[in-house]
Order: C-alpha cells, then sequence, then structure tokens
C-alpha cells in the first residue's frame, strides 16, 4: 500500500511559528509563505503529470499496471480538490476580513 504524505502542511506550521516571533519581519514572513504555496502548487502540478503520463502510457499499450494509472489519478485529484478547497477558504477569510468596518 502506498502511503501519501503531505509535508507541506508541516511548513506551513513552522511558518506559522516562525511568523509570531519577533525577529521575523514582514518581509521574511511574505517570502517564507511564498514559498511555501509555490511548493504545493509545484507538488499538486507534479501529481497531474505523473497522472497525465501513465495515462497516455496505459492508451498507448505500453507495459503500465492499470492499478498504477488509477492510483496516479486519483491522487491527482485528491490533490486538487484540496488545493482548491483550501484557495476557497482563502477567498472567504479574505472576503470576511473585507467586511470588517475599521
Amino acid at each position: 500500500m502506498m502511503t501519501i504524505s503531505i509535508p507541506s502542511v508541516s511548513k506551513v506550521f513552522q511558518s506559522n511559528a516562525a511568523v509570531s516571533a519577533p525577529s521575523t519581519t514582514p518581509f521574511e514572513a511574505q517570502k517564507s509563505f511564498a514559498s511555501v504555496l509555490k511548493d504545493s502548487i509545484d507538488k499538486v502540478n507534479e501529481a497531474q503529470n505523473q497522472s497525465d503520463v501513465m495515462t497516455e502510457k496505459l492508451a498507448k499499450g505500453e507495459n503500465v499496471d492499470l492499478h498504477q494509472v488509477m492510483i496516479a489519478s486519483q491522487k491527482a485529484s485528491i490533490t486538487m480538490s484540496a488545493t482548491i478547497e483550501v484557495r476557497n477558504k482563502v477567498i472567504e477569510a479574505y472576503q470576511e476580513v473585507m467586511r470588517m468596518q475599521v
């Protein structure tokens, strides 16, 4: 059975701890958040590309197991769904902040 690890989640918590430290500047926090976000999007893209390659190999009749293709496809689907949900929550939080009265 294949295990799926999500190291980017732990990076987010680490970067949150770094943000609360008084020695962290806003620029460093922004840079850290941007790098975590970019790494996460790159991993989603990598999963999508791997799924596409395996599906293409299966369609061409190359020696690839059907169950491996399906696992890669589902992994790509789940990572994309999770990414979309995180995006939706971020947009919802942004809209809530914008509705606040000063």
